[in-house]
């Protein structure tokens, strides 16, 4: 069970990344995700995004478990 929400969520991932159908969503492009660049570092970690992608996970769980 693992591996398989494990290779679903490679595969929404990239459907996410890649994928233009999915753009007007802006997920990773948040007001409130830390984005720092430097003259040879950058740092990218979306907070808000991950906040918002766990709020709805735990929502959908809870509601199948009932």
């Amino acid at each position: 069970m693992l591996v398989i929400a494990g290779v679903v969520l490679i595969v929404l991932g990239v459907i996410l990344g890649y994928g233009d159908l999915f753009s007007s969503l802006r997920l990773g492009r948040l007001p409130g995700d830390i984005s720092i660049k430097r003259e040879s570092f950058s740092f990218y970690f979306p907070l808000t995004t991950c906040i918002l992608i766990s709020l709805i996970l735990s929502l959908v769980l809870y509601l199948l478990r009932k």
